[in-house]
C-alpha cells in the first residue's frame, strides 16, 4: 500500500509540475497576479510529493518489501540498514527519483526564498524549472518506475553491487546531484531573463547564491567521489578521467566561469551575453552527464543502466531543453545592451582571461570525452582518450589560470595597475621560491617541473592571504585597526581569498603525491617485510570473519617507525555470497597529511598474497583543498548582500520631520 500511495505521489507531482510549468507563465505574459501566485505553492507542493514517494521507496528498503523489483534488484535483508538506505539511489530507478527530489527541493527553496525576487521573474524562473521537472517525472513514470511489483514476490533480493556499499555512496550521489540540479536554478534564471528581457546587474546578485550553492555542492562531490575511487576501488589512483568523472568536471569547471562571470555583470554590468550563455551551458553540460551515466552507450562502474529505450528518452529531453536553450539565446542575445566599458589590465579584464581558460579546459574535456562514442557511432572503430591526452593538454592551460589567480583581486575595476599589484605580491613570489627551493633540497632537482608546481601552490596560497593582508592593511597600521578592518570585511571577499587558497592547497597535494609517492609490489608470507617512506611494514597473518552479508579474508600488517608500531592495517578480500562477487578492500594508515596504502591481490593456496603498497606524500591535501574551497564557498553565502531572501534595504527618509 505504501508503494502505490508513493507512485500515486509521483503522478500528482507531475500533473502539478505540468500545471506550474504552464498556469504562471501564462500569467506572467498576461501579467495576471492570480496565475502568477499559482507558482509559489505549486513548487512546494510538488517538493512534498515528490518528497512523500521518495520516502515510501526508503521504507521498501528498510523493511526489504521484495514484493517490489527495484527492492529485489538491489538490495538484501542481511545488508546493514546504512547501506539499504543508500542502495534506494544506487540503482537507476531511485537514483532518478533522488535527481528529482532535489529538482524539487530547488524550486521550493525558490518559492520560499526568494522574496526579494520580481513577482513576473518568480514565476519564470519556477515556470522553466517545472518544465525541466515535468519532463523527468515522465521519464520515471513511463521508463523507470522504482514502484513495480512482483508476483509472487521473491523470498530474497539480488544485493547491492557490493562496490557500492560504502558510507562513500551515502555521501557522494547526493552531494554530486546537489550541484548537478542546482545549476538548474541558474538555467532557469537564464531562461527566465531571456524571456522576460530583463538582463540587469539585479539578475547577476540573484543568481549569484544559487550557482554559488550549486558550485560548492559540486566541489564537495567531486571530491568525495574521488576519495571513494581512492579508498574503495583498490588502484591506489584519485582521478582516472573516466568518462563519467569527466561528466562531473565540465559542469564544475563552467560552474566556476559563471561565477566570476556574474560578479563582473553585478559589478560593471557587463558579460551579460556571456553569463547568459555560461548559465546555459552549465546545466547542459549536467543534463550532459545525466545522459552518458544513463544511456549505456559507454561502461563505466559509474553508470547505472544500459536500456537504450532510456537513453534515447533521457537524448530527447536533452535536445529539447539545450537545443531550445539556445535557440531562444539566439533570438535574445543581439538584443542585450553591451554593458561597461574597461581596459584590458583590470579586474574585469582578469576575469575574463579566467572564464576564457575555464571554458576552453571544458571543451577540451567534452571534446575528449565524446570524440570515441561519435567515432564509435560512424565508424564502428573503438578507440581510448586517456590521461596522456587530457594531462598534455588540460595542464598547460591550468597553469597560465592558476598563475593569473592571484592577480586578479589586487586589480582595480574598470582600469588597474599590473605593476602595483605585482608588487603587493613579493610575498608570494617569495614563498613560492622558497617553497621550490626547500623542495628541490628534500626531494632532488630531478623533477624539475613538479618543484615549479610547488612554487604554483604556495604562489596560489600565500598570494590569496596577500590580497586579505592589504586590504586590512596588516603591518602598516596597528593590530587592532587591521582587525577591526577585518572584522568589518564583507564575508564574501574573505569566502573568495579562502576558496582561492583552497585551490593552491589542492594543486600541492597533487604535484607531491603524484611526482614523489613510492610503490611497492611484491609477493609476502607471514613474518615477510618491506620498507617503504621511511617506515617498516610487516605481513603478521591472516584471519577470517564473518559481515552482515559477507565473509572476508583480512591480512594484517604491522607498522613500525624505528622499533616503535605506529599503525595496525588490516587490507580484506570480501566474499559476496547473494551476488557472487569478491571486492578487494584496501587499508589506509594517515600519518599528517600523508597516506600508507595498501592493497591485496590474490591470495594462494600456500598463504601467500601478493601486496600492493604505496606511500602518498601529502596525498590528503588533495580532497582537504577541495573542502576549504567550499567552505570559502559557504562563508561567501552566508554574506547578507548574496544571501537569497535578504530584505530589501529600508529606504532612508527623504526629509527631516517637521518640528
Amino acid at each position: 500500500m505504501i508503494a502505490e500511495l508513493g507512485h500515486f505521489a509521483l503522478i500528482l507531482a507531475f500533473v502539478l509540475a505540468v500545471a506550474q510549468a504552464t498556469l504562471p507563465f501564462w500569467g506572467a505574459m498576461r501579467n495576471d497576479p492570480r496565475m502568477i501566485a499559482v507558482a509559489g505553492p505549486a513548487a512546494v507542493t510538488q517538493f512534498l510529493l515528490v518528497g512523500l514517494a521518495f520516502a515510501a521507496l526508503v521504507h521498501a528498503y528498510i523493511v526489504s518489501d521484495f514484493s517490489l523489483l527495484n527492492v529485489v534488484e538491489n538490495s538484501h535483508s542481511q545488508k546493514p540498514l546504512l547501506f539499504k538506505i543508500t542502495g534506494t539511489w544506487g540503482n537507476h530507478e531511485g537514483s532518478m527519483l533522488l535527481w528529482v527530489l532535489i529538482l524539487a527541493l530547488f524550486g521550493a527553496l525558490v518559492a520560499a526564498f526568494g522574496r526579494n525576487l520580481p513577482d513576473r521573474l518568480k514565476a519564470l524562473v519556477l515556470s522553466v524549472q517545472a518544465w525541466v521537472a515535468s519532463t523527468f517525472l515522465l521519464f520515471i513514470l513511463l521508463t523507470s518506475n522504482p514502484f513495480l511489483r512482483l508476483d509472487p514476490a521473491p523470498i530474497e533480493g539480488n544485493d547491492l553491487n557490493p562496490v557500492l556499499q560504502d558510507i562513500g555512496l551515502a555521501i557522494h550521489p547526493p552531494l554530486l546531484y546537489l550541484g548537478y540540479v542546482g545549476c538548474s536554478i541558474s538555467f532557469a534564471f537564464a531562461i527566465a531573463a531571456l524571456i522576460d528581457g530583463r538582463i540587469d546587474a539585479a539578475w547577476a546578485r540573484w543568481v549569484r547564491p544559487w550557482t554559488l550553492a550549486a558550485w560548492g555542492f559540486l566541489t564537495l562531490g567531486i571530491a568525495m567521489g574521488s576519495y571513494w575511487a581512492y579508498y574503495e576501488l583498490g588502484w591506489g589512483g584519485f582521478w582516472f578521467w573516466d568518462p563519467v568523472e569527466n561528466a562531473s568536471l565540465m559542469p564544475w569547471l563552467a560552474a566556476t566561469a559563471l561565477l566570476h562571470s556574474a560578479i563582473v555583470m553585478e559589478k560593471r554590468d557587463a558579460l551579460k551575453i556571456w553569463t547568459i550563455l555560461l548559465a546555459i551551458l552549465a546545466f547542459s553540460l549536467s543534463l550532459l552527464g545525466t545522459f552518458l551515466v544513463r544511456s549505456g552507450v559507454l561502461t563505466s562502474v559509474h553508470t547505472f543502466a544500459s536500456d537504450p529505450t532510456r537513453g534515447i528518452f533521457i537524448l530527447a529531453i536533452l535536445c529539447i531543453f539545450i537545443g531550445g536553450a539556445l535557440t531562444l539565446f539566439a533570438l535574445r542575445a543581439s538584443r542585450l545592451a553591451p554593458g561597461g566599458v574597461f581596459a584590458p589590465i583590470s579586474r574585469e579584464g582578469a576575469l575574463i582571461l579566467n572564464n576564457l581558460f575555464l571554458t576552453v579546459m571544458a571543451a577540451v574535456v567534452l571534446t575528449g570525452t565524446l570524440y570515441p562514442l561519435v567515432l564509435e557511432a560512424l565508424t564502428g572503430a573503438r578507440i581510448s582518450v586517456g590521461a596522456p591526452f587530457f594531462n598534455l593538454i588540460f595542464i598547460p592551460l591550468a597553469v597560465p589560470l592558476l598563475l593569473m589567480v592571484p592577480f586578479g583581486p589586487m586589480l582595480a575595476w574598470k582600469r588597474g595597475d599590473l605593476r602595483a599589484a605585482s608588487e603587493r605580491l613579493f610575498a608570494a613570489f617569495g614563498a613560492a621560491i622558497l617553497a621550490a627551493m626547500a623542495s628541490a633540497w628534500l626531494a632532488g632537482t630531478e623533477h624539475i617541473l613538479s618543484l615549479f608546481g610547488v612554487a604554483l601552490a604556495f604562489w596560489l596560497i600565500v598570494g590569496a592571504l596577500s590580497e586579505l593582508a592589504f586590504r586590512i592593511k596588516l603591518f602598516r597600521t596597528p593590530p587592532g585597526d587591521s582587525l577591526r578592518r577585518l572584522a568589518g570585511m564583507p564575508r564574501s571577499a574573505i569566502g573568495t581569498t579562502i576558496a582561492h587558497a583552497g585551490v593552491g592547497v589542492t594543486v600541492l597535494g597533487l604535484v607531491v603525491a603524484t611526482t614523489w609517492a613510492t610503490e611497492d609490489i611484491r609477493s609476502m608470507k607471514a613474518g615477510d617485510g618491506v620498507e617503504i617512506g621511511s617506515r617498516y611494514v610487516q605481513l603478521d597473518g591472516f584471519l577470517q570473519r564473518d559481515g552482515a552479508n559477507y565473509k572476508e579474508t583480512v591480512v594484517r600488517f604491522t607498522v613500525y617507525r624505528t622499533s616503535d608500531v605506529v599503525a595496525v592495517m588490516e587490507p580484506s578480500k570480501r566474499s559476496f555470497a547473494a551476488r557472487q562477487t569478491t571486492t578487494t578492500e584496501a587499508a589506509i594508515a594517515t600519518f599528517g597529511f600523508s597516506q600508507l596504502y595498501v592493497s591485496l591481490g590474490d591470495i594462494t593456496a600456500d598463504s601467500t598474497v601478493t601486496v600492493r603498497i604505496y606511500w602518498k606524500p601529502l596525498v590528503t591535501l588533495i580532497w582537504l583543498g577541495a573542502v576549504v574551497m567550499a567552505l570559502g564557498g559557504v562563508l561567501s553565502l552566508s554574506d547578507r548582500r548574496l544571501r537569497v531572501g535578504a530584505p530589501r534595504p529600508a529606504r532612508r527618509a527623504a526629509a527631516a520631520p517637521a518640528e
